[in-house]
This record gives C-alpha cells, sequence and structure tokens, in this order.
C-alpha cells in the first residue's frame, strides 16, 4: 500500500520527476516551434507537483485517465522519453505507433489508460475502471485528471453520481490552472468546486497544488481509503500553467498579463520551492540539485534526437488497430 513519501530517496525522485517533466515539455515546446512536430500540444509546465505528487501514491497497477495537457500525467506515471517523443513525432516506436500524438498518449503497462482530447473525454473510462476494480475486488484505484473547464461537461455530474452511489475506487483530480482555455475560470464556473462534488455526498477537498508534499500527502491518505471501500473522493488542486492554452497561443495579454505568470514563475514555482526545501532539510546542496537538472535535460536531449531518427510507420498498417478483430475487419 502506497504511503506519503517521507525519505530522502523519496524526495529526489519526486524533484527529478518534477525535472522530468519539465524538461520534456521544453523540448516538446522547441519541437513546435522549429515546426517538426506535427499539430499542436498543450504545455503541462507549472502544474508538475500536482501529476507527480499524485502519481507517486500509485502503484503501477492502478490506473489514471489523462487530458489533452496529459504529458506531465503520463512522464509521472513512469512514462518513458523516447517511446514519448516518437508518438508526438509520429514514429513506430511511439506508445501509438505513433497514430495518437500528443494528446492520446497511452501507457497500458504503467496503468496509464491514455489521454484524451475531449474535455472531460475520460471521466467515464476512469469511473469505469474503478468500477472494475471493485467488481474484480483487487485493491486498485483510478484517477481521473481533468482541468477546471470540464466541470462545464455534463458528463462529470453523472460519473460522480455513479461513483458515489456505487462507493467506487475512484479520486477526481481536478486541476484548476485558473483559466478554461482563454477566459478566467471564475468567469465560467459558478460556485465552489468542492461543493459540487459535495453534492453527491463525496468528500472534497481543496489543496494548494504547487506543493508537491502537500499534493502526496493527501493523495497517500485518500488512496489508502479508496483500497478499504471509502472512496469517490474529490481534490482540487490549485495550480498554474506557465504557457498559453496551447504551444500556438503566445500573445496572451488580451486574457492574463505577464505580470501574473511573472509572479507565479517566481514565487510559486513547484520545482524552484521543492529544491529550496531539499536544500533546507540538509538533503541535497545547490550543486547536487544543478546536477539533476542538467542530467535530466541531456536526457530529454538525446531521446529528441532517438525520436527524429526514428522510423515512420509502414503504409499497410494505416488499418492496424482501428477495428475489433481481424486487421481488415470490414473486408472480412
Amino acid at each position: 500500500m502506497a504511503e506519503a513519501k517521507h525519505n530522502s530517496d523519496d524526495y529526489l525522485r519526486m524533484y527529478r520527476q518534477m525535472v522530468r517533466i519539465r524538461a520534456f515539455e521544453d523540448q516538446a515546446n522547441q519541437l513546435y516551434l522549429s515546426a517538426k512536430m506535427p499539430g499542436l500540444t498543450h504545455m503541462y509546465s507549472g502544474q508538475e507537483a500536482v501529476a507527480v505528487g499524485i502519481c507517486e501514491a500509485l502503484t503501477p497497477q492502478d490506473h489514471i485517465t489523462s487530458t489533452h495537457r496529459g504529458h506531465g500525467h503520463c512522464v509521472a506515471k513512469g512514462a518513458d522519453f523516447k517511446a514519448m517523443f516518437c508518438e508526438l513525432l509520429g514514429k513506430e516506436e511511439g506508445y501509438c505507433r505513433g497514430k495518437g500524438g500528443s494528446m492520446h498518449i497511452a501507457d497500458q503497462s504503467n496503468g496509464n489508460l491514455g489521454a484524451n482530447a475531449i474535455v472531460g473525454g475520460s471521466m467515464g473510462i476512469a469511473t469505469g475502471a474503478a468500477l472494475s476494480h471493485k467488481m474484480l475486488g483487487d485493491g486498485q484505484v483510478t484517477v481521473c485528471f481533468f482541468g477546471d473547464g470540464a466541470t462545464a461537461q455534463g458528463l462529470w455530474y453523472e460519473v460522480m453520481n455513479m461513483a458515489a452511489l456505487w462507493g467506487l475506487p475512484v479520486i477526481y483530480a481536478c486541476e484548476n490552472n485558473g483559466y478554461s482555455e482563454y477566459t478566467k475560470t471564475e468567469e465560467i464556473a459558478a460556485g465552489s468546486m468542492t461543493a459540487r462534488a459535495e453534492a453527491f455526498g463525496i468528500e472534497a477537498h481543496s489543496i494548494d497544488g504547487q506543493d508537491v508534499l502537500a499534493v502526496n500527502k493527501l493523495s497517500a491518505e485518500l488512496v489508502a481509503r479508496c483500497r478499504k471501500g471509502e472512496g469517490p473522493f474529490f481534490i482540487e488542486l490549485k495550480t498554474y500553467r506557465y504557457h498559453g492554452h496551447h504551444v500556438g497561443d503566445i500573445n496572451r495579454d488580451y486574457y492574463r498579463s505577464k505580470d501574473e505568470e511573472a509572479e507565479w514563475k517566481t514565487t510559486r514555482d513547484p520545482i524552484t520551492g521543492f529544491g529550496k526545501w531539499l536544500q533546507s532539510e540538509g538533503i541535497v546542496s545547490a550543486d547536487d540539485l544543478v546536477a539533476i537538472n542538467d542530467a535530466v535535460k541531456q536526457d530529454a536531449e538525446a531521446a529528441v534526437q532517438y525520436a527524429l531518427d526514428a522510423a515512420y510507420p509502414d503504409g499497410s498498417e494505416v488499418d492496424m488497430h482501428v477495428y475489433a478483430g481481424t486487421r481488415h475487419a470490414l473486408s472480412a
């Protein structure tokens, strides 16, 4: 059973995982800006403490579902850089053989049931997975990641009602980064996020999503309670995305200020803040943190080059994994 992280090795792993997410996103952004990556992607930078704090409370067998802004969840659940970059670039060695791209990465081996380009689209998947766990009695837990904008989807209310009625082992993790695409959350969401869950009798929590230790502690407690049959639960994680809604959203002055962005980056950064705490506790030195950052950056750069050099899938695969049964089900 997972517990809150509490020793030096655990702390260093959480720090390294957050750095890995940031490094991945930095490279993904550069791939877009250099016109090497097809399509759009949505940066997770700034929200690293949410994905890492929660996923470090899970086992590889526990499930998660993700969003269009899902790279952080994927990395935090154990994904490989090379396979992820191959997927972004449409290469054969990608998690979905290059057919899913940025918004549809799935990693079944680590319990990641997949990202979803539809806002709130994975809510039903997560709730169904939790129902399966309860029926099988396997003690596993599902975490459903989604953004504040997804709370406007009717599906959310339907699945919360079902989860509450059936006592499912699922945690609904709402990453409230303050904006629903290009609109402030306060302008599109009336009332309290937690009150919406509480209306269904679901225990709800609101927490600082920039504090990885606080997120991990609460997550570990709720995961353990889910395993005992006390779910479902809801968490509102107050966080912030450093980039625009997507990589092409560069001129953001019409909906949020540069001063606001700078304040979050300088005073609320989850990686910098946790790094300072590690130093204050005598767990690492400033040089140790630099070494970790440099090593991760090198890994990311090497993975990007590997993906750029990797092969595209053969044209004969165009209908592979599209239909159930035989590869050419329609002509069979």
